[in-house]
């Protein structure tokens, strides 16, 4: 995916329709001068709505069209005939996108899944026609119901990239590279800090036609959490992966001091995150001696799985595939489904429907 086609936040100004209004109209007929009420009801205004397409990876498409307006629903007419319901405007966003309203910061909504769809605003009712108004006493009510009006929001949107394993490290610790190994993935890559910009997807291939997804991401540096570098913009794309490997090469003056500085910007960023699985790889070990391995061992943290391996050469590669299987699987219920790609859990304010008082 080209760097200047991944667009992961947008912001949108989003309007329902307003319903239609409800027919004032009498029966008239050549033999009846002086019918009853008839007016229909007007038709509701459309809603605007958001759905998940698995087809999508950014969201670009919206990063120009900014303004979303559903149609406004019709208005009733004689012989008790509904008005028109207004068009729903759908935005296709790609699985993993979350929503926000813009003025409050209020979490609105997220869709994880393909189809899935969430109205995000509500289209207004139609009016009710003169027709629902007649009565023993008043017969001839000369009154309809005008349609709700219709409402408006700015909306945040943004996405969070669904992956299995996300590769969290220091810029140059060899992300990229270990990700053009293990799946078919081409990310940019350079011997300098900060070669990848956004996130990158590939498929890791796994024995039996298996495989999972991994993710890398911009690399992280000391102070990420309040803004420093990259990694405050894109650390929101790992709350979703379900297990993260730390990558931490193996020319580091200290392997300890580097993890614990990842982990530490993972806790202020959020520390839900430490929850997750967690894996713990050396690379590059192909420019250090078996000797200064065994020393390295002694002071690695004891807590995570430890691997020692290099892209260049290949060595270690296919045992961090069976790790990485293995630790996912503890993720996994009895049925085979991945259950750590459910959202982190957020609190959500349930929508009610507005009393929608009948006036006269």
């Amino acid at each position: 995916m080209s760097e200047s086609n991944f667009v992961d936040y947008v912001k949108i100004y989003c309007r329902s329709g307003k319903g239609g209004a409800g027919s004032t109209h009498f029966h008239r007929e050549k033999f009846v001068p002086k019918g009853g009420p008839d007016g229909g009801d007007g038709g509701r205004g459309g809603h605007v709505v958001l759905r998940g397409n698995r087809n999508y990876w950014t969201l670009i498409h919206l990063k120009y069209a900014r303004h979303v307006f559903a149609g406004d629903g019709g208005c009733g007419s004689g012989s008790r005939s509904f008005g028109k319901d207004g068009i729903d405007k759908v935005i296709e966003v790609p699985c993993g996108t979350v929503a926000y309203d813009a003025d409050t910061g209020d979490f609105i909504c997220e869709i994880v899944s393909d189809r899935e769809e969430f109205i995000l605003l509500k289209g207004g009712r139609g009016g009710l026609g003169n027709w629902h108004f007649r009565s023993a006493t008043k017969q001839t009510p000369r009154y309809a119901q005008p349609g709700e009006a219709r409402t408006e929001k700015t909306v945040v949107l943004q996405l969070k990239v669904l992956a299995d394993v996300g590769l969290v490290g220091f810029p140059n610790a060899g992300k990229s590279t270990l990700l053009s190994v293990l799946s078919a993935a081409k990310p940019e890559i350079a011997d300098y800090p900060f070669t990848t910009l956004v996130p990158n997807l590939g498929i890791v291939p796994y024995h039996e036609h298996k495989s999972f997804v991994m993710a890398d991401i911009p690399g992280i540096i000391e102070g990420a959490a309040e803004g420093k570098g990259l990694g405050l913009r894109f650390l929101r794309h790992i709350e979703r992966n379900s297990l993260l490997l730390f990558l931490v090469p193996a020319n580091s003056s200290s392997i300890a001091e580097e993890y614990e500085v990842l982990l530490n910007e993972l806790r202020k960023y959020n520390p839900e995150l430490l929850e997750k699985q967690r894996v713990l790889a050396i690379s590059k070990c192909d420019i250090i001696e078996e000797i200064q391995m065994k020393q390295m061992k002694k002071t690695l943290p004891k807590d995570i799985p430890v691997l020692f391996i290099s892209s260049v050469t290949g060595w270690g590669i296919p045992e961090l595939k069976d790790l990485l299987w293995t630790e996912l699987c503890k993720e996994t219920n009895i049925f085979g489904d991945n259950i750590a790609r459910q959202p982190m859990k957020t609190d959500r304010d349930e929508d009610e429907d507005a009393l929608f008082n009948f006036a006269e």
